[in-house]
Formats: C-alpha cells, structure tokens, sequence
C-alpha cells in the first residue's frame, strides 16, 4: 500500500488516489490550482468540461491526473491529446510520463518534422496515450497505425490556438471518427463563440468552468516599455539585458528573418543567445528547445508560431523586441512568465510611430503599461544610409541640369549572335 505524501496538501481531496499522490510529491507539486480543483472531480466523475485557465496555472494536470488514474494497463490507446505545436506534443508528453504513478502507462507523442517510421515505431509498441498535433494524428489514422476504438477520453489543449493555425477542419475530422463513448475535454486559455459551437457539437451536457475571471493578464507581470527608434532597437536591447540580467527569457520577434539575424547578432555578441522558428528542421527546433528547459540557452529568439505551447518554468523575462501587430498576441507572449504563481518582467521596445498599438494593448487588458527609460541608452539620429521608409524605394530623379546638358545616348551595339544573317561569319 502507498504512502501518503504529507507534502502533497488537497489533491486527496479531489480524488487522486495515493499513487498519483505519490508521483505528485516526486514532480515537486505542493497543492492544486484552481483549475486543478475544479476541473480533476468532474472528470473523475465522468464529464464532459470545458475549462478556461490562463497560460501557466496548470491545465495539463489538471486534465492529465484524472486520465492517467483511470487508463486499464491491459487495454489499447484510450487516451487521445491534441495540441497545436510540435513543442507542446513534446511537452505535455514529458509532463504527463512525470505524473503518471507507473511506468508501464506507455505515452506516445507524435508530430510533423519527425520521421513517420520513427512515430510508427512507437505506435507500434501499443500506447495507452497518444499527444499529438493534429495533421500528424489524421496522418496516422489514414495509415492505419492508430486506432480509436477503445477511446476513453479525448483532450483538446488549447484550443483557440488550435483554431487560430487553421486546425478547424482536422479537429472536426478527428472527432467525427469516434465511435465509442468517451469523455472530451476541451482546455483554452480564451473563449469565444467557435469554441463553444464546436463544443456544443462534440460533447455532451458540458460543465463550463472559468477560472480567468475574464483578466487577460497576471498581475504577477511587471509590465514596461522602452521608446527606441528602428536603429536603436539592438542598442537599447543590449543595454536592457546588461541591466537585468535575466536568468531565462524569450525575446520574440515578427518574423522568421528578424528572429535569425537578432539570434545571430546577440550570439556573435557573447550572449547565450538560441533562436527558434519555422525555418529550423525539427531536430534542431528541439534540441534548442532541450537546452532552454535545462537552463543551458538563457535567451530564446523565438516567433510567435514556433512558441506556441512553450511551457518552461523559471522564465524570468519575457522581451518584445518586435511589438505584436495582434494585442491578443501580447496578452499570450507575457502569459509565459509569472507561471504557477512565480513573479515574471515583460518588457517592450516601442518605436514611436507604434502609440495607437501600444493603446490597443492597454486597453484590451485594461491596464496602463509603464514606460521606463534604460540607464546610458541616448537616441541616435537615423543613419543616413538606412532605408526606413517608402520614400526610398525608387532612385531620386537626375538633376534638371544635369538632365539638360547630358549627351544623346550612342545606340547600342549588338552581340554576334544578334547580327543578321548575312553579316554572320561562315
């Protein structure tokens, strides 16, 4: 019989038997979240829930602890988890193998960028769950590699970035396959009208459960932002980091370019600098990944596509180098600091043609964001030979005098190849 853990406080209460107890005071869990409490006893009592949590207050558990409990050892895949990223298959994999009180629970995370033989490998050694993003699960079912005629349970993680990368149609796919009873549970950060439509097809008598009380950020953030001009931006980063030092940090740009040259530049600068984008072949993208969780990267140059579902605990800073042109998107970068309670710095750079921006994230979290000056940071005048704008992009027009006293242009001469016929050399 299993001890109980007397560092473990609550989760008894919500129905987790003494070995999940058990595996809980191994991962280091002191009491349950919100969600947590309120998200494991309908589940264990068999519902169908959708739950809202902000980023980072421990959904995965939250839906994990209840499926891991109740998987038979001697049946075939039962539990089905769908995520957005390739990361995230990753990560809710880890975490759930972590939780899980023994061993022989077999957890299988499939994902695009990886070899299919590889995956078909692993699914052939009979997974109890599968994590999986969902082209590569439909990938898998056309094959025949997986089957879902004993599902139990079936787990939609974040859900409105599901949606947003364009995953509507594979989710109803997916979903529509089933055939057995099953619970589903559906997890997001956010809640609108098309989350709720689909759950309204796809669950049964749902319980709702909302424990984002409607606030879109944490007031654990300490929020601010810098002015800095287009050619300031990289001083004015350099001296941000010089200054605080941060232990763990994401700094996220616009696009795959900016986030490989800024990478490059601070790399070349002597900092611990990685980068993460769509560009980077999946073998690469989770071996900079690795490093970052343990600590061995300490700033991560990402965007926004490749960071979604990143969940590292002990990110100190999260830096906006580009600003999100989406306020919703700055809402979702800053939710991956202060997690679980911890305190976290987001900090942005601003370029001063970006006020009606930076008011539309104000006002969407309802909050007034600081701005902080950088000690030794003086704005420079643009350089003269950098294009900043559209005036630019055609070659100024020739002087008028120069126009006038300029030579009629000598015709062209032709190349052999070009001469007629009779003038060519026989």
């Amino acid at each position: 019989m299993h001890k109980k853990s007397p560092r473990v406080r609550g989760f008894d209460e919500l129905g987790i038997d003494e070995a999940h107890l058990l595996a809980l005071d191994r991962a280091g869990f002191a009491e349950p979240t919100e969600i947590q409490r309120q998200l494991i006893p309908p589940v264990l009592a068999g519902r169908d829930v959708l739950g809202q949590a902000r980023t980072g207050t421990g959904k995965t558990a939250a839906f994990g602890l209840p499926i891991l409990q109740m998987t038979r050892l001697e049946g075939r895949l039962q539990s089905l988890v769908l995520v957005p990223t390739r990361e995230l298959a990753v990560q809710v994999a880890a975490e759930l193998r972590r939780l899980a009180a023994v061993e022989q629970i077999h957890i299988v995370p499939i994902y695009g960028g990886q070899k299919i033989a590889h995956q078909t490998k692993l699914l052939g050694r009979k997974p109890h769950v599968v994590v999986g993003t969902p082209g590569r699960v439909i990938d898998m079912l056309d094959r025949g590699r997986i089957s879902l005629a004993d599902i139990r349970f079936v787990v939609l993680d974040e859900v409105d970035r599901m949606l947003d990368i364009g995953f509507r149609d594979d989710i109803r796919n997916i979903l529509s396959r089933i055939e057995t009873p099953h619970q589903t549970i559906l997890v997001s950060a956010t809640m609108n009208d098309e989350i709720k439509r689909l759950a309204a097809r796809y669950t049964t008598d749902p319980l709702e459960i909302n424990v984002s009380r409607d606030e879109l950020t944490v007031d654990e953030v300490n929020q601010a932002y810098v002015t800095a001009d287009p050619w300031d931006k990289y001083h004015a980063l350099r001296l941000l980091l010089e200054q605080e030092q941060p232990t763990l940090a994401i700094i996220f740009c616009n696009t795959k370019h900016a986030a490989r040259r800024l990478a490059r530049r601070l790399h070349g600068d002597g900092f611990n600098a990685r980068e993460i984008h769509g560009d980077l072949v999946q073998q690469k993208r989770e071996r900079v990944m690795e490093r970052f969780r343990k600590h061995q990267v300490h700033l991560l140059v990402a965007t926004d596509l490749a960071a979604r579902g990143i969940d590292v605990h002990g990110i100190s800073h999260i830096i906006n180098y580009d600003l999100p042109p989406d306020p919703h998107v700055y809402v979702h970068r800053i939710g991956r600091t202060a997690r679980m309670g911890s305190f976290g710095r987001a900090l942005s750079l601003v370029c001063r043609d970006q006020g009606d921006l930076l008011t539309a994230i104000e006002q969407l979290i309802n909050k007034e964001i600081p701005q902080e000056q950088i000690a030794g940071f003086v704005p420079r005048p643009p350089p003269r030979d950098e294009d900043f704008g559209p005036a630019r992009s055609a070659p100024p027009p020739p002087e008028p005098a120069a126009v006038a006293v300029a030579p009629a242009a000598a015709p062209k001469k032709l190349g052999a190849k070009f001469k007629t016929r009779r003038g060519r050399r026989r």
